[in-house]
């Protein structure tokens, strides 16, 4: 898989919260993918669970902004953005693993009170 498909994938989950659309995050994410955001806190297992945790983050209005390229290296591609949401600013780094086929299988996020303003 090329980077240039990792990068898309990263576009593409950026393009789902603008137009909160969660059938973009069910072509991104494999059946069987996890999601921890962040890490540390319970992992959501499963597409359905993945689901229902970014409608969650659509219902906030949540907004994300790419602060930098995109990183791709082995089966990973890591960057770093912005979340706003509820008058809020969160800095993030997210890591996607991908599978053979070019879905996410695993997803983490890496953020912290620090990371928030307002």
């Amino acid at each position: 898989m090329s980077s240039a498909h990792r990068i898309a994938t990263v576009n593409k989950y950026v393009e789902a919260f603008a137009r909160k659309d969660i059938g973009l995050i069910r072509q991104i994410f494999a059946d069987n993918a996890t999601v921890e955001d962040p890490v540390g806190t319970d992992v959501h297992k499963g597409i359905a669970a993945i689901s229902a945790f970014y409608e969650g983050s659509f219902g906030a209005d949540a907004r994300l902004s790419l602060t930098g390229p995109v990183r791709c290296a082995g089966n990973a591609a890591a960057f770093a953005f912005e979340v706003h949401v509820a008058g809020m600013k969160i800095e993030v780094i997210d890591v996607f693993e991908f599978d053979a086929a070019g879905k996410v299988v695993s997803m983490k996020a890496y953020w912290g009170q620090e990371n928030i303003s307002q």
